[in-house]
């Protein structure tokens, strides 16, 4: 009988991507097996680090000893507040130097060239500089410089890369959307006015992109704020039961796919 290739389209929301984590756990419970990534921001850090072999269960393990201090450096104010090089060489040395070629499952990663203004997905080459441009949330991260280009946060321009397991060949296309959009938020420093500046922006693109999913996860269901990292143990467990809610729908999915035209 067939077998579908599935797609999963990880997103950004900072801290809120650690539900990814347990959408992942879930899955790899369950049977079901990814075939393609796409991720932004930090859709893109868990993307890579699955494709690089480290289990859900490790990778929550990470989850849950990571402090900010690891990857902060800041700088004096002149495109962000933080360079970025502690966040690119620990991310360099947990996936042990690879390439995005060599990544099982296949995984692609979505950053905003700043001077094109369009889509830029990595899809080889080295995956430190990769992710490192695609979490470059704008005033925050100083942007990525790759081959003389900028490259901002992928969720400037693709918070749900859906799009992007169709160019690789997906039958079936789940999203995970990790979005949560505060209308009373408490704005009480330049982070939060950049973060909530963002979340109206991308609340606008989400329709068009639950049309071009399968299956649309969601599993944060009350406000986290998206540069705080305390939250780890209940996010993840948010990704759990949501994946657990959305499981019936991608069987029935798969089964339907696996009629007589695909065996």
């Amino acid at each position: 009988m067939g077998k579908p290739k599935i797609g999963l389209a990880l997103g950004s929301g900072g801290s809120r991507g650690y539900a990814h984590i347990g959408v992942l756990k879930v899955f790899s419970e369950a049977g079901i097996n990814v075939d393609y990534i796409s991720g932004s921001s930090m859709g893109a850090l868990a993307g890579v680090l699955y494709g690089s072999g480290y289990s859900p269960g490790t990778m929550e393990k990470l989850a849950l000893h990571f402090r900010r201090k690891y990857i902060l450096d800041f700088t004096v104010p002149k495109m962000g507040f933080i360079k970025g090089d502690k966040a690119k060489e620990v991310i360099r040395i947990l996936v042990n130097n690879k390439n995005l070629e060599d990544l099982s499952p296949k995984v692609q990663v979505v950053a905003t060239d700043l001077l094109s203004g369009e889509k830029k997905i990595f899809t080889k080459g080295d995956i430190a500089n990769a992710v490192r441009a695609s979490i470059a949330i704008p005033g925050i991260l100083v942007p990525e410089k790759i081959n003389n280009r900028l490259y901002v946060d992928g969720g400037v321009i693709d918070r749900v890369p859906v799009a992007v397991l169709e160019g690789l060949g997906a039958d079936i296309k789940i999203a995970v959307d990790v979005s949560y959009f505060n209308t009373e938020p408490e704005i009480t420093s330049i982070y939060d006015v950049i973060i909530q500046s963002m979340d109206i922006m991308e609340k606008e693109m989400m329709a068009y992109r639950e049309n071009q999913a399968d299956v649309m996860i969601r599993p944060i269901l009350s406000h986290y704020n998206a540069t705080q990292f305390t939250n780890a143990k209940e996010i993840i467990d948010q990704g759990e039961k949501a994946a657990e809610k959305a499981l019936p729908l991608i069987k029935q999915i798969i089964d339907k796919w696996r009629g007589p035209g695909n065996e």
